[in-house]
């Protein structure tokens, strides 16, 4: 297969194109790397059922019933109807559930609720999950009413954001009920706490509040447990450096003990010298709008160690950008501890990360594990490879940029600044600053991922521009940065309101953080004329002027975002992120969508995983695993559903 092939998408449905990515090099490893990948993957896939659940309380009723309809309708399947089904269908796999993974809106279907009923009544009763009726009863509001269960999560200010928000983390709490909780538990907690709630949900039953670990033996049970299982297979083909750390992990699993996570994440930051790694746990907060509850994620992944060159000389430096940070000397570690970053391939996404993906993870989370022990950062190079090679023809960057020249510096220097930037906000942003004394972990509450988000994305734009990055040899030429610098306003300008509804703010915390800073920067630098925004042929662009200027700004609002969090700042973080990551010019809104549709192109990207296929020998035992790319994304989700289903 050629390799423009391989990277053109493999569908596309609503606002959505399907990927593949290739895990360069699987064929020559060794068996036992190849069995450890395997049973690693195993375990990504097992906790499939849980994010589902825990993004709406249907949504694997919902999820069930429509699978059973796609393989048992007996009546017309070529009809628009039935596309439509289909293409809903296809929405709710990709969102792990009837919520948009990026606006937390609801998507209704293209269909009607009589041709719903015509389905469920031409379908195999046998094979339903319920009852045929009472499914009616039950998720008919949730399907063709707007006003049942609307958003997943809800952030409109002045609202209960538990009471309004359809993520199944909480049950008949209230926020102030919430919050009083796990304050009370946080005050009590020590110097070193423990991610309190992360593994959890917190409902009131009979008067009183009462949590529902997720563990083995308590909530999520059979899912968890089939985790385990493959994390022990995995613990035996294990080099000695790991074993200690998945033993900790199924421990963890299996006692709900948050001490252990904890002692985990100890242990896993630490272990830096084994090629394949993996996360897989109850790991970001994003989706709990008090930001407690983590949602279950894996990712299994092979170091690229010629790539890793690049991360490897900025974790090696951290304590030098650290100094030279434009931020108060208060809010700076004295001694940077434990960085490393690494450049990886992808071998298996799983639940929070699948079918949409980051493409860069800094972990753990717990500042105080940070603080003392350090980070862990990764970019996914052929994540991003995908997505760049994907994106090469679609026209956008014609469309779009502000010049010939920006066109020309992205196509040369993008793929490559991209990763750069990638690498320094994980590796350097998120493991830079320090919380003061007696300031919370939680104390920015729903306005802590914008700011975090901000707080790397800053760190990784200032410096990128800086002669520094140059002397170490990490970008060939200033263009390189320029080029990041183009890209980054117009997305936070403008391009990325594609992904937006007309008429709805924006909500999801990394397209607010990219709206704050360049709206920010725009506003500040409308004096100097650092970014123009001018029209041409009835079209609007902007164009970044005065690149030394944007930088300055860049140091100035870094500095900024800094205090909120060390200070633990609500005030303000509320401020910033209310005035500029938020709402939306509506003309503007309404051109870019305009602008936009005429290109036929889908604003988010997702992936198929490969497939992997132990080779067995006479006496049953795994000889060879093999890879393969050849799944539909339909075949590999109703395969998923088939053999893991275990909620």
């Amino acid at each position: 297969m050629k390799e423009d092939d391989f990277y053109k998408p493999l569908e596309q449905f609503a606002d959505i194109r399907i990927l593949r990515y290739r895990v360069e090099g699987f064929e020559e490893l060794p068996l036992p790397t190849k069995k450890l990948i395997y049973y690693l993957s195993r375990a990504a896939l097992s906790g499939r059922d849980i994010i589902y659940d825990q993004n709406g309380k249907f949504n694997l009723l919902i999820r069930r019933t429509l699978e059973t309809i796609y393989t048992t309708f007996r009546g017309k399947r070529d009809s628009d109807d039935f596309r439509e089904f289909k293409t809903y269908l296809k929405r709710i796999w990709f969102a792990n559930g009837v919520y948009h993974h990026y606006s937390n809106d609801k998507f209704l279907p293209g269909f009607s609720e009589q041709y719903f009923r015509k389905l469920m009544a031409e379908s195999s009763p046998s094979a339903l999950p319920e009852q045929p009726q009472k499914l009616l009863e039950i998720i008919l509001p949730v399907l063709f009413n707007p006003e049942v269960f609307p958003k997943k999560v809800d952030f409109t200010p002045d609202r209960d954001k538990l009471l309004h928000s359809a993520v199944n983390f909480y049950e008949k709490v209230t926020e102030t009920e919430a919050l009083e909780y796990y304050r009370t538990l946080l005050e009590h907690a020590g110097e070193r706490p423990a991610s309190v709630g992360l593994n959890s949900k917190l409902v009131k039953e009979d008067g009183q509040l009462k949590e529902y670990v997720w563990k083995a033996g308590g909530m999520y049970d059979k899912a968890i447990v089939e985790v385990m299982y493959w994390l022990k297979k995995a613990m035996e083909e294990a080099p000695p450096e790991q074993k200690e750390i998945i033993g900790t992990l199924i421990s963890f699993y299996s006692s709900g003990d948050l001490a252990l996570f904890d002692h985990y994440n100890i242990l896993w930051v630490k272990e830096t010298s084994q090629p394949v790694d993996f996360i897989n746990g109850f790991i970001e907060t994003y989706n709990d709008p008090l930001g407690f509850k983590g949602t279950w994620e894996s990712v299994v992944h092979i170091l690229d160690a010629e790539a890793t060159e690049r991360t490897r000389i900025l974790a090696a430096h951290a304590q030098w950008f650290e100094d030279h940070s434009p931020v108060d000397e208060r809010f700076k570690k004295e001694t940077v501890t434990g960085i490393s970053a690494r450049t990886v391939n992808v071998c298996m996404l799983g639940g929070d990360c699948h079918p949409a993906t980051p493409i860069g993870i800094n972990l753990p989370n717990s500042d105080w594990i940070r603080k003392e022990h350090g980070s862990k950062s990764v970019t996914l190079k052929n994540i991003t490879e995908a997505y760049h090679y994907a994106s090469l023809q679609d026209g956008f960057l014609e469309e779009f940029a502000a010049s010939e020249e920006e066109v020309d510096l992205i196509k040369k220097y993008g793929l490559l600044a991209d990763n750069l930037h990638t690498d320094m906000h994980e590796c350097l942003g998120h493991g830079s600053g320090q919380l003061l004394p007696g300031v919370r972990p939680d104390a920015l509450m729903q306005y802590h991922s914008v700011i975090e988000e901000a707080r790397a994305d800053l760190y990784a734009l200032y410096f990128m521009y800086h002669p520094k990055i140059f002397n170490l040899g990490l970008l060939p030429h200033p263009d390189a940065a320029r080029a990041e610098y183009m890209a980054y306003i117009r997305a936070g300008l403008f391009t990325q309101l594609v992904r937006v509804e007309y008429g709805k703010p924006i909500e999801e915390a990394h397209m607010r953080n990219r709206a704050l800073i360049a709206r920010w920067c725009f506003e500040q630098g409308k004096k100097k004329g650092i970014i123009r925004r001018y029209s041409k042929g009835g079209k609007t662009y902007f164009a970044v002027q005065n690149f030394d200027g944007l930088h300055e700004l860049f140091g100035i609002l870094l500095a900024e975002i800094q205090r909120i969090k060390s200070e633990g700042d609500f005030r303000a973080a509320q401020n910033l992120v209310e005035t500029y990551g938020v709402h939306v010019e509506r003309s503007l809104h309404a051109e870019v969508l305009e602008r936009y549709k005429k290109l036929n192109l889908a604003p988010y990207s997702g992936f198929v995983n490969p497939t992997y296929v132990p080779v067995l020998d006479e006496d049953g035992r795994i000889k060879d695993v093999r890879i393969l790319y050849k799944e539909s994304f339909a075949e590999q989700m109703m395969g998923y559903s088939q053999q893991l289903s275990f909620l």
